[in-house]
């Protein structure tokens, strides 16, 4: 008998993890149509990670940093209809990115906050790192923005998983 409830509850609580996955599922960036009104939009995904306003209408930012891998511009045209939907942390995007014509705030409008910001002896700026992936390897872009907050150059690298060297 008791095992039988054992089962019974775990069954149970599968069932609930589940229903949480598909539903969670159903309400990624990605999804999001041309064509979707924003306020629909954010019904479903919640609050942006921000807000931009552009000359036609308004951007929405959904970004996963700093722990996740995408970040989505969701672009409204000024009658609040998603007009572009596009998922800009890639290798593409970044490499994009002319030294001397893009900046801080443009990385912010374009990309969100960074996964980090850091400084280095041999640059004058500060460096402004991202996580995407580029197929299934995990990558680092770094973004040297000189004291003027402009884009000097782009460097990427692989982000490495954390070794357990407690066996060497």
């Amino acid at each position: 008998m008791r095992t039988a409830l054992c089962v019974r509850r775990g069954v149970g609580v599968l069932a609930l993890v589940a229903l949480v996955c598909q539903l969670a599922g159903c309400v990624l960036p990605a999804r999001e149509q041309p064509g979707a009104l924003r306020a629909d939009v954010i019904a479903r995904l919640g609050p942006p990670t921000a807000t931009i306003a552009l000359t036609s209408g308004e951007r929405l930012l959904y970004s996963e940093l700093p722990a996740g891998f995408a970040a989505y511009n969701l672009d409204f045209d000024a009658s609040g209809r998603l007009m572009r939907n596009e998922q800009v942390l890639t290798q593409q995007r970044f490499e994009s990115l002319s030294g001397g014509r893009w900046t801080r705030t443009d990385l912010q409008n374009t990309f969100g906050m960074p996964l980090r910001v850091e400084q280095v002896a041999r640059f004058d700026g500060d460096i402004w790192t991202y996580r995407f992936r580029q197929n299934s390897d995990l990558r680092l872009a770094h973004v040297h923005l000189d004291r003027q907050g402009v884009v000097r150059q782009v460097l990427f690298t692989d982000e490495l998983p954390n070794f357990d060297n407690a066996r060497d």
